[in-house]
């Protein structure tokens, strides 16, 4: 295993995308990323907390690229759609101050030409490039009018940023009024831009800790965040592909790691790099108000699935780093999802922990265990760091967890 050294170097060796027939050369960057997952009906004991349906209805979505460049595409998502869904018109802006509005002038956005589009169930629509330069760290929104009845079947749960839905086709308007605010994804998944001479993409694949659950929704807080903070600038791309409730092994709140690690990972334009940070779902679930009926997890259930991962990972040339399981000592107490941590099941987090930090197979480790525990309590976060929950850092523990994976070695 070789020391974990700055990954704006290790995302260097990214490989350049294709050029397209008909087009000139390009660097398509993946510079922001929302990984698409299914609705779940009411069995589940969450919400998804986003309609049903949607009907003569504008989607405004806001999102803060990492890389910037001096062109962008946007990709709209129906992976697990039943049916085609038709988009009426799409714009793209860059994201005034006050919530769901846009500044300057907006930009429409084609699909091969047309400002209308339909996407075939299971499938992403990709736009036609915009002229749109864009800066690292800017805001954009993308708004989406949806004509027809619209079940809603693709989305990201939990996305720490605030969007909006308002009746009719305002993908125009500066500000919406009377609009509903949506607290997940619906449609937009993806925005790549252009950016010669940038320097590849850095990959977090986790569950909700990626995901950014306890950071202060709207801030970009979550630790991918911190870390496109700090290498954005330099031409490194940093996405998010976290997804709450993810498992290494389950498939409720988004489908498996290895199942989801060609399209959320191998498939971002210019990806070098890939920090694989999950696993303690698989751990927490079993036994509790998610999973009642599992079995215990078992340590090398969990390790087969990284080896499968890395796997991957290789046969690409991508360079994979794991990312040790945070403490949860009393995570979710006092919730109906007691029971997700006991000291048995901690038991498995630190023999898993120690087989990502000295089995080698890993091209490199960040240890995030080691940043955010109590070294009086091992067992537990560091309450400066802890959201509340004993499971989620909050916005400084984030912090701390991405300064330790941008400066490289092991603590």
């Amino acid at each position: 295993m070789k020391t974990l050294t700055n990954l704006a170097l290790a995302a260097a060796l990214a490989l350049a995308p294709p050029i397209q027939a008909g087009e000139p050369a390009t660097a398509w960057t993946s510079s922001w990323y929302a990984s698409p997952h299914a609705t779940w009906g009411a069995d589940f004991p969450l919400p998804t907390a986003v309609p049903a349906m949607l009907q003569r209805q504008t989607v405004r979505e806001t999102a803060r690229i990492s890389v910037g460049g001096r062109r962008v595409r946007v990709v709209l998502s129906n992976s697990y759609g039943e049916r085609p869904m038709v988009i009426g018109e799409a714009r793209i802006a860059r994201a005034g101050d006050a919530a769901g509005a846009v500044r300057g002038p907006d930009h429409a956005l084609t699909f091969g030409g047309k400002r209308a589009a339909t996407i075939p169930a299971g499938a992403p629509l990709v736009s036609d490039p915009v002229d749109l330069p864009v800066g690292a760290l800017e805001k954009l929104t993308v708004s989406v009018y949806l004509p027809q009845a619209t079940p809603l079947k693709t989305f990201h749960w939990g996305a720490q940023q605030t969007g909006h839905i308002a009746d009719g086709n305002v993908t125009t308007a500066a500000t919406l009024k009377d609009a509903q605010a949506l607290h997940g994804r619906a449609l937009l998944s993806a925005i790549l831009v252009d950016a010669p001479g940038g320097k590849g993409v850095v990959v977090a694949l986790g569950d909700s800790i990626t995901d950014g659950n306890g950071s202060t929704p709207d801030r970009d807080r979550r630790w991918p965040d911190y870390l496109a903070a700090r290498l954005g600038a330099d031409g490194v791309g940093v996405v998010n592909a976290g997804i709450s409730g993810a498992r290494l092994l389950g498939d409720r709140m988004g489908v498996n790691a290895a199942a989801r690690f060609g399209r959320d990972v191998l498939g971002q334009a210019g990806v070098g790099t890939v920090v694989v940070l999950m696993g303690i779902n698989d751990i927490g679930w079993p036994q509790s108000a998610f999973a009642p009926d599992e079995p215990p997890m078992r340590a090398e259930r969990m390790i087969a699935v990284y080896r499968q991962l890395i796997a991957q990972a290789r046969v690409r040339g991508v360079r994979i780093v794991g990312g040790t399981l945070l403490p949860f000592e009393g995570a979710l107490n006092g919730t109906p999802f007691e029971g997700y941590y006991t000291p048995a099941k901690d038991a498995v987090r630190r023999e898993v922990n120690q087989w990502i930090r000295e089995s080698g197979e890993f091209d490199a480790v960040v240890d995030f265990d080691a940043v955010v525990r109590d070294p009086s309590r091992p067992a537990r976060m560091l309450p400066r760091y802890d959201s509340g929950d004993h499971l989620h850092p909050g916005d400084a523990g984030y912090e701390a967890m991405a300064k330790v994976v941008e400066v490289g070695g092991l603590p």
